[in-house]
């Protein structure tokens, strides 16, 4: 008998099925990557008669998951951002040294002037991450150039999708008014007075020219290995970037990294529908393109998800630029003319490209934030399966920021499924209830218990680096939605653990479409698990993020978590935290590249840098 044939059975404390006809076991047997029985210990014993397994008591005392999932991150984006200088309103913990929180306009400058000091040469680029202006008050190029006159100094925003550079900086990189004005409808997203690029100013214009000095590959690559720790310390086996490009160099990248032996994670990627869209690509080719993306791996460790694609619709949550039904408000609680949300693809591209994947049988993931970007979402909807009918046409409403009851209604009646990201109301809603928004909508961002009340499917994801990726803070984020200052936002939106649990496993697999391979522990199923010290069902919700990870089971192969790793810090209160871990990889790699926009841009830009 060879070791793809022998059985190994492992024995838990209790087994978390998410299979409702079984939905707790104590013992689970496996052959090569599957499962082949689920069970007590008698059971799977006795359907295994005529074999003599091997018993494997290591997790007796521990309580075995389906394998956690992240709908949806961008390991690049959490590798670039979290290399640099960051200041930011949480913690960070990275592999040896600890990033404190600024929380204030005066600690944030204090933090960057002393980043600035900490430099050798005075030409040497310094690079920051995390800057948002409700905390950190202004930041313009006249504040970055009062830290340094010398000193390139660039600034990405908390959301990914704005950037600051002071003169320094802009002189480096040989941009003019003249280039500006050049790009034409950019323009409009673009202020080099201010030293400001954000949206597709900051996608289509800056980040090209950036890309050279800022995504080296030691930074690039050390950063991606680092992000593989991080998730395996948090208990994730399976990942998705939406939105992901393949130039030229980027595939063997992937597999080299993602794909190694011994990295305990299933990537997937999804075609980008944006990036042809901005560059003007007609859509017979953008269609070919995405074909062609999708034959280079349909299946395996490292693959792109066939017939699915990602749209986009208005901007960054943590930018406060969704479109909103409603003016957005200014600090003392009137609307605000000047505040006002961005369209990543126009209503006339998005109606355009969505006919044209639709029509194509994809399905769409589609980003959206604010209550008119999602009406912009379902109207599109509504028309699409009036023109073209299909059933079980999954198609995502991801992030689902600001939402409406009756938009939810809606979402229930087109059959649409919702992945949210958990995190925001406990991240923003304290400062985006005084501004911006105000209490009454920003409390009920990502409306989870509405979304289940329709029977409407439900995923959660992070989009690191917007929200840490980690399943079980995901969890508690969702149970029990507290804020920083330790209030409960919108309580009536919070989840029961169960369906939480269910959010980062089953409900995670269903948006791909690989509910028959991930997302509980039944027969034919990949062996993923994720070993935890007690059972998430069973503890006061308050220490849902409090769980130890003792390790994963990836495709039946043990992965510990080592013992004397740092822990990620959670909060047994539910309040915020982005910590990371405190270990590095253990090997080097040698040189061989919204959030959801960033990331394909970052990639291309990148590679095709390095092949020119």
């Amino acid at each position: 008998m060879s070791d793809t044939d022998a059985v190994t059975v492992l024995v838990a404390e209790r087994i978390v099925t998410m299979d409702p006809a079984r939905p707790s076991a104590a013992a689970v047997a496996i052959r090569g990557s599957r499962i082949v029985a689920v069970g007590s210990l008698d059971e799977v014993t006795a359907t295994l008669r005529g074999e003599t397994p091997t018993i494997d008591r290591t997790h007796e005392h521990d309580v075995i998951l389906p394998g956690l999932i992240d709908q949806h991150l961008h390991p690049f984006l959490g590798a670039m951002t979290l290399t640099t200088e960051v200041i930011a309103t949480e913690d960070w913990r990275l592999p040896g040294r600890t990033f404190p929180a600024a929380t204030t306009e005066d600690d944030y400058r204090a933090r960057l002037a002393d980043a600035d000091a900490a430099l050798g040469a005075p030409d040497e680029w310094l690079f920051s991450w995390g800057y948002h202006s409700l905390w950190h008050g202004r930041l313009d190029r006249d504040v970055l150039d009062a830290i340094s006159t010398t000193r390139p100094i660039g600034v990405w925003q908390r959301s990914c999708h704005e950037f600051y550079l002071n003169s320094a900086a802009i002189d480096a990189l040989g941009i003019t008014e003249a280039q500006v004005a050049a790009t034409g409808a950019l323009a409009a997203t673009i202020s080099l007075e201010h030293g400001h690029f954000w949206e597709n100013g900051f996608f289509g214009f800056l980040m090209p020219i950036l890309t050279p000095v800022f995504v080296t590959v030691d930074r690039l690559v050390t950063g991606l290995r680092q992000m593989i720790t991080y998730l395996h310390h948090n208990g994730v086996t399976a990942f998705n970037e939406p939105g992901a490009v393949l130039p030229p160099g980027a595939w063997e990248l992937y597999q080299e990294i993602l794909g190694d032996d011994d990295v305990p994670l299933d990537s997937s990627f999804i075609v980008d529908a944006r990036g042809p869209a901005t560059a003007g690509i007609p859509v017979d080719e953008a269609l070919e393109k995405a074909a062609a993306l999708i034959s280079r791996a349909p299946h395996g460790k490292v693959s792109f998800l066939p017939g699915q694609v990602k749209l986009f619709a208005d901007g960054a949550i943590i930018s406060q630029l969704m479109q909103m039904r409603e003016p957005y408000l200014d600090d003392d609680g009137r609307p605000d003319p000047d505040h006002h949300g961005e369209w990543l693809m126009t209503p006339e591209v998005f109606e355009e490209r969505s006919k044209a994947y639709w029509d194509a049988g994809y399905q769409l993931h589609v980003h959206v934030n604010g209550d008119l970007g999602l009406d912009l979402v379902l109207d599109t909807l509504e028309r699409r399966l009036a023109e073209t009918p299909r059933d079980d046409h999954r198609t995502v409403i991801v992030h689902f920021a600001n939402s409406t009851e009756e938009q939810v209604d809606r979402i229930a009646a087109l059959g649409a499924i919702v992945s949210s990201n958990p995190y925001y109301p406990v991240g923003f809603a304290d400062k985006y209830g005084e501004f911006g928004l105000g209490p009454e909508r920003a409390d009920v961002m990502t409306r989870n218990r509405s979304v289940l009340d329709r029977a409407i499917p439900l995923s959660f994801h992070s989009d690191l680096p917007m929200g840490p990726s980690d399943p079980l803070a995901m969890m508690g984020f969702a149970v029990n939605r507290i804020t920083a200052s330790g209030r409960v936002a919108g309580p009536a939106q919070r989840v029961s653990a169960a369906a939480a649990l269910h959010a980062v496993t089953l409900g995670a697999a269903q948006s791909w479409r690989r509910e028959h391979e991930l997302g509980s522990i039944e027969v034919g199923k990949l062996a993923n698990f994720t070993v935890v010290d007690r059972d998430p069902l069973a503890v006061d919700p308050l220490e849902i993020p409090d769980i130890r990870v003792r390790g994963t089971v990836f495709e039946g192969r043990w992965f510990p978590v080592a013992n004397d790793a740092v822990e990620p810090v959670r909060r047994s209160d539910g309040r915020a935290s982005m910590p990371l871990i405190a270990s590095q990889v253990a090997h080097d790699c040698a040189p061989g590249g919204c959030a959801c926009a960033v990331a394909g841009h970052l990639v291309t830009a990148f590679f095709a840098e390095r092949a020119a």
